[in-house]
């Protein structure tokens, strides 16, 4: 499990990241036939489970971990949702210019104001640096907040016919099609990672130890191979996993155990070329992100699901190299700027 900001972390995000591009191209530039195949929904489960609940899990330890200020958070959850409406611009700017032109019929509200990871990264930061101003470093009210957060969709209804105030319930609490990553449920995530390392110091002496490590790899891979076809049936449905329920966040915290007990095996490995590549992706999947988003986007409105099986490999390859190459050049022009 994760230990500190380690190899483990970094080889986490960055592979999170890696299957982020991946689905995004498959949900955008792949035929329709390949999106509704067997290897379609591998693919897309590739790109739930092992992405975004693992990304959002990671940056809550490392939340709890860094124990920045309440001010310090706030102003740094603001930015990431600023960032978020910034990239929401972005991605689909050539999709507005088409809709300005009436080249293509449709409304630019949803995609202005869609819901991506990092409007939900913002509000998270925001959320846990409330928590613990509240409830310090004390367990069991975060356990009562995710139970609580899973409980809502089944007690309370989603908001209908609100007009213009939908985009902003598409932030914390709706089914619209534009709501990626509404806070509820996704706030889980951030919450289990900073739950984990509160409990992390109290079960050191256990986690710590090899046979631990392989009881619960081998429970968890039990638990994983009865119940891996219902975690794809949902991740490939996406409305339905975009708005998960109580059953499946139990799914997706046995695999991120799964996930993160493999991690740590691995690094424990020799270092490669490919690890590297990936811990540094890790280490940058803030740029990383935005700037393959901003490639993908853009180019999907020229493509959208017309790509074959050939063609997508081809652009899977492209985006990643593209996307490296300039947050390598990003770094670079960030660090002179600081000299």
């Amino acid at each position: 499990m994760i230990k500190s900001r380690n190899r483990t972390a970094d080889l986490l995000k960055g592979v999170a990241v890696i299957l982020m591009v991946q689905v995004h191209i498959i949900e955008l530039f792949a035929q329709q036939q390949i999106f509704d195949s067997l290897a379609g929904s591998i693919l897309l489960f590739l790109g739930g489970p092992p992405a975004a609940p693992v990304f959002m899990a990671v940056m809550g330890y490392f939340i709890a971990k860094g124990k920045s200020s309440t001010s310090t958070s706030i102003v740094r959850g603001m930015k990431l949702i600023g960032l978020g409406l910034l990239l929401n611009l972005g991605l689909n700017f050539h999709l507005f210019i088409k809709i300005y032109n009436q080249t293509i019929v449709t409304s630019p509200w949803p995609y202005l104001f869609g819901v991506d990871i990092l409007f939900l990264a913002g509000f998270s930061i925001i959320a846990l640096s409330v928590f613990h101003k509240f409830f310090k470093n004390k367990p069991f009210p975060y356990i009562l907040i995710i139970v609580f957060i899973l409980l809502i969709p089944q007690l309370l209804p989603f908001p209908e016919s609100l007009g213009v105030w939908s985009y902003l319930f598409s932030l914390f609490y709706s089914d619209s099609w534009w709501s990626y990553f509404p806070v509820i449920p996704w706030l889980v995530y951030p919450v289990t990672g900073y739950l984990f390392y509160l409990l992390e110091s109290k079960l050191n002496s256990l986690i710590n130890k090899q046979e631990y490590r392989v009881l619960t790899f081998s429970i968890s891979s039990i638990v994983l191979v009865f119940t891996i076809s219902y975690g794809v049936r949902v991740a490939s449905t996406l409305h339905v996993y975009y708005h998960h329920d109580f059953l499946y966040y139990l799914f997706v915290l046995n695999f991120m155990i799964f996930w993160s007990v493999l991690y740590d095996f691995i690094t424990s490995l020799s270092k490669n070329f490919i690890t590297d590549f990936i811990e540094w992706m890790g280490k940058n999947v803030t740029a990383f992100y935005v700037i393959q988003w901003l490639l993908i986007g853009n180019i999907a409105t020229g493509l959208y699901k017309t790509q074959n099986s050939i063609q997508i490999i081809i652009w899977f390859v492209a985006i990643v190299i593209l996307s490296s190459l300039i947050t390598l050049l990003w770094n670079e022009v960030s660090k002179r700027k600081l000299r």
